[in-house]
C-alpha cells in the first residue's frame, strides 16, 4: 500500500536522493540539499500556519511505500503562484493587423509577457521515481494535494494551474529558449533555471524579458514547435491532470515554452466527485458487495494522509467501509470522516 503525507524533516535525505534522478531543466523541482531543506521547512511551516487566504504557503507531499518506508515520489501545491512577487507566462495572442491604404487585414500569433496568473494555485513539483511502471499510486499522488484543497479551501484559490516541462533535447537545452530567452538572458537554458532556481516570478524576469510582443512566425521552425509541447517526462503528469479536469489554455511557459494547464476548481473531479463519508470497520474479504476503487483522504488538515483502497461503494449513503489496515494507513478510527472520491 502507498500512502501521501506532508512531508517530513526526516524525508530530506529520501528527497535528495530521489531528486537526483530527475531530468535537468525540469523547473518545479529543488535540487540541491539546501534548495530541498528550505522546500521542507516552508511546507512544515505552512501547514502548521493559521490561514485565512490563501498568501505564500506552498505544501510538500511524499508518497510513501507502506511496506518498506522508501518515499518513491513527490508533489507540491502553492497556496498562491507569483508569492513575493508576480508570476510571468507567455499569453498566446492573435494581433491583427490592418492596412486600410493597402486594404489589407489579417492576424498574426504573438505571445505576450503578461502576469494573469499570478494569485491562481499552482501545482508544481509531481515526480516519482518509477514512472513507467506507475500504477494507482501515481493518481493518488497528483490527486492527494487537490484532496487537501477540498479539505482546505481557505488555504487556496478558486482556481489553480500546472506548469508542464517543455521539450528539450538529449542535452538538455530547450528549442524555445535558443530562439528567444537566450536572446535577452545571454546565457544557456539550464544556466538560466539554475540562476532562476525554477522560480518564474523574480524580478529579472520582467527586467529582461520582452515587454512587446513576440511574433511567432518570426521564431525558428524548431521553437515553433516546441511550443506547448510536453516533455516525454511529463506525459504521465499530463495524462493525470487532463483526466483530472484540467485543460491547456492561452498560456505557456516562458523559458521551455511547455503548456500550462488551468481549470476552475469547480471542474475538477476531485471537487465536483468527492464526498464525505464516516468510517466504519469492515473486515477484509467478508463483502460480498460491489467493491469499488477510491481516492480516500482523511478530514483532518493536520494529520493529512490518503490512500487508495477498494471497499463496499460509499456512493450513497453516509458511511464507508474500511479494512483495519486502510484504517491505520489514514490513521483514524471508525466514526471519523473521510473524504473519497472514485478512481
Amino acid at each position: 500500500m502507498f500512502v501521501v503525507r506532508p512531508v517530513e524533516l526526516t524525508d530530506i535525505d529520501a528527497l535528495e536522493t530521489l531528486l537526483a534522478g530527475a531530468t535537468r531543466g525540469v523547473h518545479t523541482l529543488p535540487r540541491t540539499r539546501e534548495k530541498i531543506a528550505v522546500a521542507v521547512e516552508r511546507s512544515i511551516a505552512s501547514f502548521a500556519a493559521h490561514v485565512d487566504i490563501p498568501s505564500e504557503e506552498s505544501y510538500v507531499f511524499v508518497l510513501e511505500q507502506q511496506s518498506s518506508g522508501a518515499i518513491v515520489g513527490t508533489a507540491a501545491i502553492f497556496a498562491s503562484a507569483g508569492s513575493n512577487g508576480t508570476y510571468f507566462s507567455f499569453r498566446n495572442d492573435v494581433i491583427q493587423q490592418v492596412s486600410r491604404d493597402l486594404n489589407i487585414s489579417h492576424s498574426v500569433h504573438a505571445l505576450t509577457l503578461c502576469s494573469e496568473l499570478t494569485a491562481y494555485s499552482q501545482l508544481s513539483g509531481f515526480y516519482l521515481n518509477d514512472r513507467a511502471h506507475a500504477g494507482l499510486e501515481a493518481g493518488l499522488l497528483s490527486r492527494a494535494r487537490l484532496l487537501f484543497a477540498v479539505l482546505a479551501p481557505h488555504r487556496f484559490g478558486d482556481r489553480f494551474f500546472v506548469p508542464l516541462a517543455g521539450v528539450t533535447d538529449a542535452n538538455g537545452q530547450s528549442p524555445f529558449w535558443e530562439a528567444l530567452g537566450r536572446k535577452f538572458f545571454k546565457m544557456d537554458f539550464l544556466d538560466a533555471e539554475k540562476v532562476i532556481g525554477g522560480a518564474r516570478n523574480r524580478t529579472l524576469i520582467v527586467e529582461l524579458m520582452p515587454h512587446y510582443p513576440v511574433y511567432v512566425p518570426l521564431l525558428p521552425g524548431d521553437a515553433q514547435a516546441a511550443m506547448g509541447q510536453i516533455h516525454a517526462d511529463g506525459e504521465l503528469a499530463f495524462s493525470l491532470l487532463t483526466e483530472e479536469g484540467f485543460e491547456a489554455d492561452d498560456y505557456v511557459d516562458i523559458f521551455d515554452g511547455g503548456p500550462i494547464l488551468q481549470a476552475h476548481k469547480n471542474s475538477l473531479r476531485s471537487f465536483s466527485g468527492s464526498m464525505l463519508r464516516r468510517v466504519l470497520h469492515a473486515e477484509p474479504g467478508n463483502s460480498s458487495d460491489l467493491m469499488v476503487t477510491y481516492a480516500i483522504a482523511a478530514s483532518c488538515e493536520e494529520n493529512f494522509r490518503a490512500v487508495t483502497a477498494s471497499c463496499p461503494t460509499a456512493d450513497s449513503g453516509e458511511t464507508v467501509s474500511l479494512t483495519q489496515e486502510v484504517q491505520d494507513a489514514l490513521m483514524v478510527v471508525p466514526g471519523e470522516n473521510v473524504i473519497c472520491v472514485r478512481i
